[in-house]
Order: C-alpha cells, then sequence, then structure tokens
C-alpha cells in the first residue's frame, strides 16, 4: 500500500510536471496529510524537489534514474578502449567515475601496458571535495554540496584538503573556468590528479574521466596539458553516446 501511494504520488506530478497537495489530492483521493507527508518524504530523498513554496516537481535524483541512457557495462564498451589507450600514451593511470546518489564513485580504471611505473587509483567511493573526478561532476552538480557529509568542518585527509564549504565553492568555480579539476595532495600526500566531466547536463554530467599520477610526473605544466586533453577526449566520447553535441560546444566555449 505505501509502496503504490508513492508510485501515485510519482505518477501525478510526472504527468502535471508540477502540481501542489490539493492537485495530488483530488485524482488519488489521498487524505491531505497524507499526502502532505509522503511529498515531503519525496522531497528529503531527493526524488521531488520544491520549484516554488507549495509546489512540487520531480527532483535531480529521480531524473538521473529515469534519463541513465546506460549501464556500467554499456558506458565500458565505448569508454574502456580510450582510456586504455590514454594510458598507454601517458604512462599513466587513467580512471571513469560515476554519480551514485549522493557520491562519486571511480568504476574502472585502465592501466598502462607499456611497462612504465604507475599509480593505480583504486575502485570505489571518492569524497566530492578531496579527488578530482568528484570535483568535476560536483562543478555541474551543486546540490551535491548540500549533502549531509558537507555540513560544517569538511574531513582534512592531508595539510592541501579543502576543509571550508566556501573554499570549495570557490574551487568549483575554478573548475567551470578551466574545464577541468585537479587534486594536488588533497587525499594523498604526493598523489595528484586531473579529471572533467563528460557534459555540462544531462547524463554525461553524471560522469567523469581523469588521469592519476605521482606529484614528481603531473607538474603544473603537466597537468594543464592533459586537462585540455582530456577535455578532447571528453568531446569526442560524447559524441559517440549522442549526448547534445550543443552542450558539448558550451563547455568548450
Amino acid at each position: 500500500m505505501y509502496l503504490e501511494r508513492i508510485a501515485l504520488v510519482l505518477e501525478i506530478i510526472g504527468q502535471k510536471g508540477r502540481a501542489t497537495v490539493a492537485d495530488i489530492c483530488a485524482p488519488s483521493d489521498l487524505p491531505k496529510p497524507t499526502a502532505y507527508r509522503l511529498v515531503q518524504e519525496l522531497v528529503t530523498s531527493g526524488l521531488l524537489e520544491t520549484p516554488a513554496r507549495g509546489v512540487f516537481a520531480i527532483g535531480a535524483r529521480l531524473k538521473r534514474i529515469t534519463l541513465s541512457d546506460y549501464s556500467d557495462a554499456a558506458l565500458l564498451e565505448v569508454i574502456a578502449p580510450v582510456l586504455s589507450s590514454a594510458a598507454d600514451e601517458h604512462g599513466a593511470a587513467f580512471f571513469l567515475s560515476r554519480l551514485r546518489s549522493h557520491w562519486v564513485e571511480i568504476i574502472h580504471v585502465a592501466t598502462p601496458q607499456t611497462g612504465v611505473s604507475y599509480l593505480h587509483p583504486g575502485l570505489g567511493k571518492r569524497p566530492i571535495h578531496a579527488c578530482s573526478c568528484a570535483k568535476a561532476i560536483a562543478a555541474v552538480a551543486p546540490d551535491l554540496l548540500t549533502h549531509d557529509e558537507l555540513r560544517g568542518q569538511l574531513k582534512r585527509y592531508t595539510d592541501h584538503t579543502i576543509t571550508k564549504r566556501e573554499d570549495l565553492e570557490s574551487e568549483l568555480e575554478t573548475v567551470r573556468a578551466q574545464g577541468y579539476a585537479e587534486c594536488v595532495e588533497e587525499l594523498e600526500r604526493g598523489i595528484s590528479s586531473v579529471a572533467t566531466g563528460l557534459a555540462p547536463k544531462g547524463s554525461g554530467a553524471t560522469l567523469s574521466i581523469g588521469a592519476t599520477a605521482s606529484v614528481r610526473v603531473f607538474t603544473p605544466a603537466v597537468r594543464s596539458k592533459l586537462g585540455q586533453t582530456l577535455i578532447a577526449m571528453s568531446h569526442d566520447l560524447s559524441k559517440v553516446l549522442g549526448w547534445d553535441e550543443g552542450d558539448i560546444e558550451r563547455k568548450s566555449a
């Protein structure tokens, strides 16, 4: 019964585009207190949002779920070979990351097959404030900064970690301006990385590609050059994946 009511509320709002509690109650016969409680729970979970007071619309989280055109496996069919070639060319590990609810996860790593020494970033969850792959996504997904983990003091990993929200917001402005994110000894001493999102909105905004190496290898000049390389790679991948070319062009403007 509870899940059926949730589905009914989402269906009504999805069909109307925007709806009030009264709009929901009229066709559903739900009591007003029940409808109000359900929409508040859905707003808290990110499945609904409130574009105006007392008005509810489909939220960003539900849009990401319903508009996710590609599974991890399908994405890797296209992206993994490109990352593998880049890893061999640059002699460093390249990775693909994806937004999962309120966090970013590295889901694939390509390592060089050329016999050079490299650093492996590992798979799994990454902090929004201390990893380039997460910053690249957070720069185009500001709702991530409202999550409970970012309230108050941010966790310090090294002396270089951003620990204040205003500093993180400034950092994300820089990411948006230059088109790529950097992490220089913010998560672990001696380690640096560079990453960029695949598109500024839509499915591509939930994905980022990047590379990692020691700070000795990834000097500022190398990171700058690699940032431009990653942007070009993201444009090519976005076109292959069929995402909006207009959005891609705006990213490079």
